[in-house]
């Protein structure tokens, strides 16, 4: 389980989660031009899954409503390469719901899927539904974006590293709530029951801000003998305190406008005010700690909260009571603005919901994971954009 964002880095955090295999043509800055689908890739909808079945009903969920349609209400449908979601979908079939056993076993069994086998599959085993709010019927909501950091670290500090990265302390569970992050700083007590449990040191606290918010990342790791080793750090626990925003401070302190909120912003304002930066992150009480984990594949993401690793751009984290594990989901978003000023571009694609967040709440509310490469922190940090999602579940024997 991890905690990341949930919004931009400035507003609030969200989970304790996880991630998964990348796609080799799933790389950061080209997901867009690999969403289009030649049109002869594209086969028309079987005259029988072009309708919605006679006298469907509506499926309620503890949080939301979802509501059968054809799969030509779904934006872009036709445009997506969904084949690109499939190793995701099998993923999600490695742990599936009872009312997925059958269906990932026909899945698992399709011979040589290409995007068109995976197409047919879909349209003709699955059925979609727009997902609403229970309470007033809205199908509009938010989707926020995370990512999985790469930061450089010292197995001892030395020089610049200074910052450690802590394991949980041995009185975690004995303390509710634990220490707050002031207090771990500060109280000799909370600092004693730190001592010894440094995994690795790094330069600039805010990557150890960025990393617990997160909740997983990636470590770069100067070795004690000057080898270098990269490795993982997953969410082990944390000090049970609420999250506070420290980019929603700044806004208030007046050092920039929500607008203009973003990891650069405030690592900027961080940088012009270096006597300032324990104030800041004192603003935000807890504290995430982790576990090291070996990184043998770079290619294969942290697990998310369904138990299966996330793939980049093809996972999303959604809140449980309204979207369960392992259903793939119909997103109808654009991306993030990397530019001001710059027109909003549309993305539509088949993801699967595989992980879930403290601030993933609500009927149509998604996070969407964009990986590790260069530049997944931007684009995750920059994403809020309005939302509307429609879930894919299996058909009835007929």
């Amino acid at each position: 389980m991890r905690f990341l964002f949930p919004y931009p880095p400035f507003t609030s955090p969200r989970r304790q989660g996880g991630f998964a295999r990348a796609l080799g043509a799933l790389i950061l800055g080209t997901l867009a031009a690999c969403g289009t689908v030649p049109e002869d890739a594209a086969p028309p909808l079987p005259p029988d899954t072009a309708a919605v079945p006679a006298q469907l009903p509506a499926i309620e969920q503890p949080r939301s409503r979802w509501v059968p349609v054809p799969w030509d209400a779904l934006p872009g449908w036709q445009a997506d390469q969904v084949g690109l979601a499939w190793p995701a979908l099998l993923r999600s079939c490695e742990r599936p719901a009872p009312a997925w056993a059958e269906v990932c076993k026909e899945a698992r069994a399709l011979p040589m899927p290409d995007e068109r086998s995976v197409r047919d599959w879909l349209q003709r085993r699955l059925q979609p539904y727009q997902v609403q709010n229970r309470d007033d019927g809205r199908p509009d909501g938010l989707i926020t974006g995370y990512y999985e950091p790469l930061v450089d670290a010292s197995r001892e500090a030395r020089g610049a590293y200074r910052v450690p990265l802590h394991q949980p302390p041995a009185d975690l569970g004995q303390r509710q709530p634990y220490w707050s992050r002031a207090e771990l700083d500060t109280v000799p007590a909370a600092r004693a029951a730190l001592r010894g449990r440094e995994i690795a040191y790094v330069a600039d606290p805010l990557d150890v801000l960025v990393l617990q918010i997160q909740g997983s990342g990636r470590l770069q790791v100067t070795e004690r003998d000057g080898s270098k080793r990269l490795v993982r750090v997953a969410f082990a626990g944390h000090n049970q305190h609420p999250y506070r925003s420290v980019g929603r401070w700044l806004v208030d302190q007046g050092a920039f406008s929500l607008e203009q909120a973003s990891w650069p912003a405030i690592k900027q304002w961080a940088r012009a005010n270096p006597t300032r930066v324990q104030q800041m992150l004192h603003v935000n009480p807890r504290v995430v700690f982790f576990r090291e984990e070996p990184l043998l594949d770079p290619t294969i993401g942290p697990v998310g909260a369904q138990g299966v690793p996330l793939t980049p751009g093809r996972s999303i984290a959604v809140d449980r009571e309204s979207v369960p594990y392992g259903t793939p989901v119909w997103i109808d978003t654009t991306e993030p603005l990397l530019q001001p000023g710059a027109p909003a571009r549309p993305l539509q694609r088949l993801v699967v919901a595989q992980d879930t967040g403290s601030a993933i709440v609500g009927a149509v509310r998604a996070d969407y994971f964009w990986g590790w490469t260069e530049g997944a922190g931007e684009y995750a940090g920059r994403m809020k954009q309005p939302l509307r999602m429609w879930a894919l579940w299996p058909r009835s024997p007929s």
